[in-house]
Parts: C-alpha cells; sequence; structure tokens
C-alpha cells in the first residue's frame, strides 16, 4: 500500500536535485514494419531492456506478429510471435468477456447484490443495506474499496491454490471506503471476487471456463493463467534487464496472472475490431463490446460522461485519438493493448523488463505507426457551459484515491478551479494549467491549444449532491473543499516545508561550527540535534525506498528487515519532531540566543503538525506487510 507513496517522495527529493531536459526531437512514424522493428530495437538498446512481443491488426486480419530481443538473456533465446509473456492487468477484460457471457445466458445481471451471488465471500460496505456492492462494481471498479495491500500482492499462490483460496487468504482490503457505484478507484481484489462469482454460477473453474469459452473460440491457442509447460516463455527482468525475477504466482488470478504470446494477443485484437466475433461465430454479441467500452456507475458516467473505465476496458485519448483497451504490469514485465474502433486498427505490445522509458517510447512508436495517414477525430467547438457552472469555482482535492495509504498525499494535492463562459481552468500546485472548454450539459474536453485538444468530453460537473460538490475527470474525481480550508492546509504545508529545509540549510553550518570548541553552544545543542535527527529520518525514509525500489513487493510485503526499517524511520521522526517540541518550548536556561530558540519553535511547530497529520493518516508506525 506504500508503493506510490515513497514513489512519489522519492521523485520530489530527485526533483530538488535536477532540471529535466527538454525532450528530444520526436522521430518521424516508421512506414514499414521493418523500419518500425528497427526502431524498436534501437529501444531496448538503449534502455538495456532484453525483449518485446508485438502485433499490429487490422480488420482484414494481422499486419506483423513477432518478437524482438531476447526472450531469455542467459541462453540467448530469441523473442518470437510464439514466446509467451506476461500481460499483467490486460488479463481483466476476460473475467468481464465471462460475466457478459453469463448475462447473456440469462444467468444472471450485472446488477445483482454480490452478496446474492457468493453469500460467503467476506466484503464490508456501511450501505449495504440501501447501496449494495453489484457485479458492474467489480469490473468498473467502483466498489469503493481499497486496492489488494501489499501483503496480498506478495503471497506467491502456485496450483492447487484456488480463487477462492486466494480470496480467503486475506480480505482486509476488501471495505468500502464511500458508498458503492459512486466513484472510481482501481482494485484488483474486485476481478478476484467476480471470478468467484462465474465459478458459482457456471460450474466451471474459472481458469476451465475461460480456456473452453474465450480462449479456444478467440483462437488463443497458447495462452494460460497458469505457469506455461511445453512452450517458450519469456524470463522476466528487473530494469537493468539481467537481473531475473521469479516467477510470480499472482494471488488473484482472475485480475491478471495470463501468459500470452503475440500470435495469442493478435487473435485478441481481432475479435476487438470485428466487435465479438471470430470466422462466423459470435463468441458475445457486439453489444457487449460496446458495453465494455463505456462506463455507467460513477457519478460521472450518470452525468454523461462516455471517456472512463469500462468494463475492464478503458478510454485513452493519444495525439488526438480515442483508443480503447488496457494496459498491465507485473514485476519485469509490462503491457499495452489498444485499438480505434472505427480506424479497425490496434496494436499490443509487452516487454520483458520493468523499464518505464521503453515501455513510454514504445507506445510512442507503435501509436505513430498505425496513425499514420489516419485523420484525427474532428473535434467539437466549444459550448456554454450550465448557468450554475460558477458555483464550480474554487479549490478541490482528489477524493477517490486508489490506496487508502496514499490518501494523505492525495489530500495534499489542491487544485484552484477558475469558470469562464464557456471553459474552466485548473491549476495545480505545480503551478501548470490546464483549459477546459464545454461541450454542452457541463462535459468538458481538454484544450490546451495548441499543444493539446482533445476529440471528446473527458471530464464533467457533477450535479451536486448530499456528499458536495465535485468533477469527475474520467478515472478520477475531486471534491471542492472551503477557501478557508485550501488557505489553511496551504499555509501549514508552508511551513513544515520551510522548516524542514531551514534543518537541511542549517546542519552543515551548526555541525562544521561544533568542531570548534569557542562556538559549542551546549544549551542550544538539542534545539539543533533533534530536528536534524527528524530530518535524516525522512531521508532515511525515502533511501530504503530507492534502494529496494525494484523489490517494493518482496520487501515490503511481508515482515522483512527492509520493511521493520521503513516503519522505524516513521517512528523516529515522530519521536524526534515531539522532542524538538520539548527542546525549543521548555524554559530557556542561559547560553540559548533568543533568534535561535525562535528559529527552534518555528522548526518544532512545523515537525508536530507534520507529525499530527501523518499520524491521522495511519503513516507513523506504518507497517507494510499488513
Amino acid at each position: 500500500m506504500v508503493i506510490r507513496v515513497v514513489a512519489v517522495l522519492g521523485v520530489l527529493l530527485a526533483s530538488f536535485a535536477c532540471t529535466a531536459a527538454p525532450p528530444p526531437n520526436p522521430e518521424p512514424p516508421a512506414q514499414t514494419t521493418a523500419q518500425l522493428r528497427a526502431q524498436l530495437e534501437k529501444i531496448l538498446a538503449e534502455t538495456h531492456t532484453p525483449g518485446v512481443s508485438v502485433a499490429i491488426v487490422r480488420r482484414d486480419g494481422p499486419e506483423w506478429i513477432d518478437g524482438v530481443g531476447l526472450a531469455d538473456v542467459a541462453s540467448g533465446a530469441a523473442a518470437t510471435g510464439e514466446t509467451l509473456f506476461r500481460i499483467g492487468s490486460t488479463s481483466k477484460a476476460f473475467t468481464s468477456l465471462a460475466l457478459l457471457q453469463l448475462v447473456e445466458a440469462g444467468k444472471l445481471s450485472f446488477n445483482d447484490p454480490v452478496h446474492q451471488l457468493v453469500p460467503d465471500v467476506w466484503f464490508e460496505n456501511p450501505w449495504e443495506a440501501t447501496d449494495p456492492v453489484r457485479v458492474v462494481d467489480l469490473l468498473e471498479h467502483t466498489t469503493g474499496w481499497d486496492d489488494m495491500h501489499l501483503r496480498e500482492y506478495a503471497k506467491q499462490a502456485p496450483p492447487p491454490m484456488t480463487v477462492r483460496d486466494g480470496l480467503d487468504y486475506d480480505h482486509h482490503s476488501r471495505t468500502s471506503r464511500w458508498r458503492p457505484g459512486t466513484r472510481m478507484a482501481y482494485c484488483n481484489s474486485g476481478l478476484g471476487v467476480a471470478g468467484a462469482i462465474i465459478e458459482a454460477v457456471s460450474g466451471e473453474a474459472f481458469e476451465d471456463y475461460v480456456e473452453h469459452h474465450l480462449f479456444q473460440p478467440i483462437g488463443m491457442r497458447t495462452a494460460t493463467y497458469l505457469p506455461p509447460h511445453g512452450v517458450p516463455a519469456t524470463t522476466l527482468y528487473h530494469p537493468d534487464g539481467h537481473t531475473p525475477y521469479p516467477y510470480w504466482h499472482v494471488l488473484e488470478r482472475p485480475a491478471g496472472a495470463i501468459n500470452a504470446s503475440a500470435r495469442d494477443m493478435a487473435a485478441y485484437l481481432g475479435f476487438y475490431l470485428h466487435r465479438g466475433t471470430v470466422g462466423e461465430t459470435a463468441v458475445v454479441p457486439a453489444s457487449a463490446i460496446d458495453r465494455m467500452e463505456v462506463p455507467t456507475r460513477t457519478w460521472a458516467a450518470q452525468a454523461g460522461l462516455k471517456a472512463g473505465y469500462g468494463l475492464s476496458n478503458y478510454t485513452t485519448i493519444e495525439d488526438g485519438f480515442v483508443y480503447h483497451g488496457h494496459n498491465g504490469g507485473v514485476n519485469g514485465g509490462l503491457t499495452e493493448l489498444a485499438y480505434l474502433p472505427d480506424a479497425g486498427v490496434g496494436y499490443f505490445f509487452s516487454i520483458n523488463a520493468g523499464n518505464g522509458d521503453a515501455f513510454k517510447r514504445i507506445g510512442e512508436r507503435m501509436r505513430a505507426y498505425v496513425t499514420r495517414g489516419l485523420t484525427k477525430p474532428a473535434v467539437p467547438a466549444a459550448a456554454p457551459l450550465p448557468a450554475a457552472a460558477g458555483d464550480y469555482a474554487g479549490w478541490y482535492v482528489p477524493d477517490s484515491p486508489r490506496i487508502e495509504g496514499m490518501r494523505f498525499l492525495d489530500r495534499l494535492g489542491l487544485i484552484h478551479v477558475a469558470v469562464g463562459p464557456d471553459r474552466l481552468t485548473t491549476t495545480g500546485l505545480d503551478l501548470k494549467h490546464h483549459d477546459w472548454a464545454g461541450t454542452g450539459g457541463g462535459l468538458l474536453r481538454r484544450d490546451d491549444a495548441p499543444s493539446h485538444v482533445d476529440p471528446i468530453a473527458s471530464a464533467v460537473l457533477i450535479p451536486p449532491n448530499a456528499e458536495g460538490r465535485f468533477i469527475g475527470f474520467g478515472m478520477s474525481t475531486i471534491r471542492q473543499v472551503s477557501t478557508g480550508a485550501a488557505w489553511l492546509q496551504l499555509a501549514l504545508t508552508a511551513v513544515v516545508a520551510l522548516s524542514l529545509l531551514s534543518v537541511a540549510a542549517y546542519a552543515p553550518f551548526w555541525l562544521i561550527g561544533g568542531l570548534v570548541p569557542r562556538r559549542r553552544r551546549p544549551a542550544e545543542r538539542w534545539m539543533r540535534a533533534w530536528p536534524l535527527v527528524a530530518v535524516l529520518s525522512l531521508v532515511g525514509f525515502v533511501a530504503i525506498f530507492q534502494r529496494s525500489a525494484d523489490d517494493l513487493i518482496e520487501r515490503f510485503g511481508s515482515p522483512t528487515g527492509w520493511a521493520y526499517a521503513l516503519t522505524a524511520t516513521t517512528v523516529l521522526f515522530a519521536v524526534a519532531a515531539l522532542a524538538a517540541a520539548w527542546a525549543a518550548f521548555r524554559p530557556a536556561g542561559p547560553g540559548v540566543r533568543p533568534a535561535v530558540r525562535r528559529h527552534a519553535q518555528f522548526v518544532a511547530f512545523g515537525l508536530v503538525v507534520a507529525t499530527l497529520y501523518l499520524a491521522a493518516y495511519g503513516v507513523i508506525g506504518l507497517r507494510t506487510w499488513v
């Protein structure tokens, strides 16, 4: 639950040390698959990524199915179109497709309460009597549940551990934090519960159902949820491209365990481009694919927003084109599958190293190739905002965190909204502005002309309700807060930041001065020492994370020395902050300079504010393995 927390802290510290270089001139789109292959080979070499599995499919058939680079570094085995790669959360759509088939067969409804279908699967929903968790909530991620905890991610679940065994291992993350069906927050365990429903309704093991009713009819001859045997499969690597990861037996297999080849995924892309039909066989009706691509449950969807997360299929806007699909990630593997329904083309790729730079650059090259020569969708003209749009001006905070352990950082992410006649502007604490043009009925499209202009609405002014005023942005929701609360938060955040920075800036001079006997001031020692200990504990927290960045699940998902050390830094911070307050506010003895005492009191106040805030959100004494 702390992966993103420590990641953000690491990025923030790194930003003080360096300034981002300007982006290089974009490479022109490849005109042939041979040129595209050369581009991918270059990216693999520059990022130390061993290999990539690729497929490009058009409505009239596959254009390119291949592997580039190596499937296994030690043996030198080449990646081919037949090599199995881990596709991570791209697997989720098969769970949704299975339920769509069962709905079509009349065996259940998406509006059925989950407890009605699997009454012995544990979850907690304080609103269950009036707003039960429904089947659709599992697939559109609107249960309100926290994402799986690190303990669940770290659990190795090889066969014969079943889908139900995975759900029974730990259920603490499955508690609704808000009324189901209102906000979207990505949650892997929802798909595990969906898998249990498939088993209960169909009478088949989940993996068997998908094999018989989806893999085989679609033509995915080698795809499997279980460790592959007898077929070529890649090894997954750390970002260095040399250190392998062990095979990850994912606890919630319906959420992200599939191994598949480029040939398998090419068949899967063709299935989407033909709207659920393979050859003469309708695996699912075209209406089922339409349903997958559109969200229905969130406040934003009910207000008319069609861009967002549907049934394991979401909308992305890249370079003016509107894609559908899903990406995925496991330790050492990153995958992207996307398609343009109207243009009749899609792509898939999966790399075998956890290298975000390679993933980003390969995606750019793939999209540039498949969209070359295509005309971008027309951009709708701006339309006036609703008469009450002015009420949406003010300050907002993110209100639907995927990871509850991230809420304390999300809460700090204030956003200011300014409203005009036909558009609004959002400004974050990084002072970056984004313009949003109205398209009618409170819907908004991004309009940062000329650099970024969206052809469809991707945000909406949600009608006010008993919980407040909200704006929906595709897969996130922000909530309006009072101006007074926003300015108080800004002021206290500034005090904390200045406290930490002033300690870091002054500490070298104080430590060096202490080496000279005549400059030593024993009466001021603890006023200086305790704040420095607090700052060093934060540095230690980030350092532990950075040393563990490629093995977060292994090191923090169980009670390891790394996990205990991370906990210790948070406790040490709180102890040092309270000790700093004691040293600064106790009666001053002789030899304490007034300026030093005032600075110590200012710093102590900031440290205590930070401690109280972190303690309120459970960060002090954080145990990542529970």
